[in-house]
């Protein structure tokens, strides 16, 4: 009795921790293009996503049902046999997102979360275990649907936003145009944001709830101190700010100006919503890409990197069955050794923990370095001191030019005469 109540305070301690590394991983998602173009300092944007994530927490559970009761059928594992599989899986999680973080690459946290819990539970319960519907329907497909649709939704407004829009004399990047209208955005990206991705670790420790006995059915809500634990878990790994992620989704896909960041957290905002919503568990970090991607289409004579956007499709791709494999290792050893098995499962998730942070200070990246040129000049888009002459400005020159020809021609003539 008292292993089963020590692996469920490990599940859920271990559940908390990625739930944290699910913040400081995804703070791009909502802060990125407002710090690359000077919209929001840095400091002030990852306050502002962890206390909108906080409150996002509290709008809706109904991707933690997906979690608590959808890709595992949990009434065919016995209890005491399945919570070592959730521990299991949760390292598997942890370590992809933090080797992800330590790379700059922004992949899925949630993605994650299901590979690690799949893979542990494949191993430990058997395939039947698994409900690959619910995989495919709410896992795989939104995966493969969300990215380009958020794409597409960024390209047409970019194109709509420069349509409508003219440049202002002496101000080429329309910064100020669409600033506030930026820091609307990025902050409905952290609520969305909120809603969604703090669900899956209320998800994952009800589910663990429910097999204790500790709760009575994975169909109720989660109870008040898992959402508050969750909820403010999120928002501290928000505040944190995964600055290398930051720095890749800033200024690493393309460069972003105001009306390009508007657009590509419109559509994300957007698209998270409605996925909550419907209770998918969207990878919210996919869709953002997806976003910027498709705003950097949109705007004419800006360049997407595409070698980046291939390193971040290749992570993606890679998610699901590494921290799967991960995963698997790790219940391997709790159906080999049994509770020594947890044991040392912990200790290797500490060490790899340990091993990776300190792995990162040899390369940090902060709040002063993510974005050099913001940091430096306080805009992401260099005004030339000459800026080029709008359309507008070359029409009037060369009517002024042609007025000034013709009246020259006329003193001429007058001259002759």
């Amino acid at each position: 009795m008292e292993t089963a109540v020590l692996i469920v305070l490990l599940v859920i301690g271990l559940a908390l921790f990625f739930d944290f590394t699910n913040g400081f991983h995804d703070t791009a998602n909502a802060m990125a293009t407002p710090i690359a173009t000077g919209a929001l300092k840095p400091r002030a944007a990852v306050l502002l996503a962890a206390v909108l994530n906080l409150v996002g927490a509290f709008l809706s559970t109904e991707v933690s049902k997906t979690i608590s009761h959808g890709i595992i059928r949990e009434q065919e594992i016995r209890p005491d046999a399945f919570l070592p599989l959730i521990f299991a899986g949760l390292i598997g999680a942890i370590t992809w997102n933090m080797l992800t973080w330590l790379l700059g690459l922004p992949s899925s946290s949630s993605h994650a979360l299901f590979g690690g819990l799949i893979g542990a539970t494949m191993v430990g319960a058997g395939v039947m275990a698994i409900d690959f519907g619910v995989v495919l329907g709410k896992v795989v497909l939104p995966a493969l649907i969300a990215p380009v649709t958020a794409g597409v939704i960024a390209f047409l407004a970019t194109r709509l936003a420069y349509g409508l829009t003219r440049r202002v004399d002496n101000k080429p990047d329309g910064r100020d145009g669409f600033r506030w209208g930026q820091i609307f955005t990025s902050s409905l990206v952290a609520l969305a944001h909120g809603t969604n991705d703090a669900q899956k670790t209320m998800g994952v420790i009800t589910l663990a709830l429910v097999m204790a006995g500790w709760q009575s059915s994975a169909h109720t809500e989660p109870q008040l101190w898992v959402i508050f634990a969750c909820a403010i878990t999120i928002a501290l790994g928000t505040y944190m700010g995964g600055w290398r992620i930051i720095r890749t989704l800033g200024k690493g896909l393309t460069d972003v100006k105001p009306a390009q960041g508007f657009s590509a957290e419109t559509s994300t905002a957007s698209t998270i919503l409605a996925s909550s919503a419907l209770g998918f568990a969207l990878s919210t970090t996919q869709v953002a890409s997806g976003s910027v991607i498709g705003s950097g289409l949109g705007r004419r004579g800006s360049k997407v990197r595409w070698g980046t956007v291939g390193r971040i499709t290749i992570g993606w791709v890679l998610t699901l069955p590494a921290s799967g494999a991960v995963g698997a290792v790790a219940a391997l050893l709790v159906v080999w050794l049994g509770p020594w098995g947890v044991l040392i499962d912990a200790v290797l998730a500490v060490a790899i923990i340990l091993g990776l942070f300190w792995r990162s200070r040899a390369n940090e990246v902060t709040a002063h370095n993510a974005m050099s040129e913001v940091a430096d000049s306080g805009r992401a888009v260099k005004v030339k001191r000459n800026p080029p002459p709008t359309r507008r400005q070359r029409r009037e020159a060369r009517a002024a030019a042609a007025k000034a020809a013709a009246g020259s021609d006329g003193s001429q003539e007058g001259t002759q005469r």
